[in-house]
């Protein structure tokens, strides 16, 4: 991985959405391009997400938009439904990769790590499973690092892509508090019902739930757990207690017990966010996507902020000659666009608590409004 023949060279931890799509546009760029993901296999778990209108306009530019669309599933309207059971708001979302396409897309998780981890490879990325990152050290313009394996690599750029809990931002000597918001968010893999065509998200008297369709067979119920200390339950319990949880939603959200009770496949996860403060980047290291800042999933927005990273990551890295240099405009131009989102996100899990749904129905959508701005 030494720099060479005028190429140069890139260290990426993780290969998850922000680690593949960094991968891919500065491969792209001309980089020569490694990723060491801690995970033995090349196979992702997960139920599903929603890449909304500013993921598909990046991965646009990448030329993956249209694999995404025909994979999952597309649509353009967010609709929130009220504690009676009665559509309360609909959000018209922009369509920013044309008139004649959906303005956003649901997709599993599996399907996207697919297209992503394909197109890598496709660019020359190497992607080696089984390692991490054990250290470190800045050696004039280029970086020395230590795996896990005890082998060594010599990069112009390390990219710490390695999630909200990143150790490569704990060995970079960056710091951040994670904050947990009271709420666990559950999701189980179910049949579509015919009539969702679009995320339906239904507000309820202590819980919020929801519907995004993945593909014409399937989709994902998700549902936000107020009040609750964080905690770990048998997998035995999962789908009874979502059951139970969603039995007080009238109406068409009544559909959604059902379909869990079918369900092979449901989660329960802390809603946690955080936002790194001051500088992302240290040298010739930086971290991105979820790393850097991890916003609640209430704004649908996590996905697109990591893919988002990756491609600005390498337009600022192609406009200087220093990468350290690249990487303070890169981080310039990144922050307050994620500091917004992520203390959006956390108004909108405040309301959600306190029961004030109205108030947050506009929030969602400023969230939206602000995304589909150029990044």
């Amino acid at each position: 991985m030494d720099s060479y023949r005028g190429v140069r060279t890139a260290l990426i931890v993780g290969a998850g959405v922000a680690g593949l799509t960094a991968a891919t546009a500065l491969a792209r760029a001309g980089w020569r391009v490694e990723i060491v993901e801690v995970s033995p296999s090349r196979v992702t778990s997960g139920w599903g997400l929603c890449l909304t209108g500013p993921s598909l306009r990046a991965l646009a530019e990448l030329g993956l938009a249209e694999a995404c669309l025909d994979e999952g599933h597309g649509m353009s309207v967010l609709t929130h439904v009220d504690v009676h059971g009665e559509p309360a708001d609909q959000i018209q979302l922009r369509r920013l990769i044309g008139a004649r396409r959906p303005a956003m897309v649901g997709i599993a998780r599996p399907v996207l790590h697919r297209i992503l981890y394909t197109e890598a490879e496709r660019c020359g990325v190497v992607v080696r499973h089984g390692l991490t990152v054990a250290a470190v050290d800045q050696e004039g313009t280029l970086v020395r690092v230590r795996l896990s394996d005890e082998t060594e690599r010599l990069a112009a750029l390390v990219v710490g892509a390695d999630g909200i809990r990143s150790s490569a931002r704990g060995l970079l000597g960056l710091r951040t508090s994670l904050e947990y918001h009271g709420q666990m968010v559950w999701r189980a893999l179910v049949q579509r019902p015919s009539w969702a065509t679009g995320i339906h998200q239904f507000a309820g008297k202590v819980s919020t739930a929801g519907l995004v369709p993945l593909s014409d067979s399937r989709a994902y119920v998700f549902l936000t757990e107020n009040g609750v200390e964080r905690g770990i339950l048998p997998d035995a319990e999962l789908a009874p207690r979502l059951e139970r949880l969603l039995e007080p939603f009238p109406g068409r959200a009544a559909e959604l017990a059902p379909l869990v009770s079918a369900s092979g496949s449901v989660v329960r996860r802390p809603v946690q966010t955080h936002f790194l403060q001051g500088d992302w980047n240290r040298g010739s290291c930086v971290v991105i996507g979820d790393a850097a800042h991890a916003p609640a999933p209430q704004t649908a927005s996590g996905a697109a902020l990591a893919i988002e990273d990756g491609l600005v990551l390498a337009q600022e890295l192609g406009r200087y000659e220093a990468v350290g240099t690249g990487l303070k405009a890169f981080v310039s131009r990144r922050a307050q666009r994620c500091r917004t989102l992520v203390e959006t996100s956390v108004a909108i899990a405040g309301l959600e608590q306190a029961r004030r749904h109205n108030e947050a129905y506009p929030l969602v959508d400023a969230c939206h409004r602000l995304m589909a701005e150029p990044p």
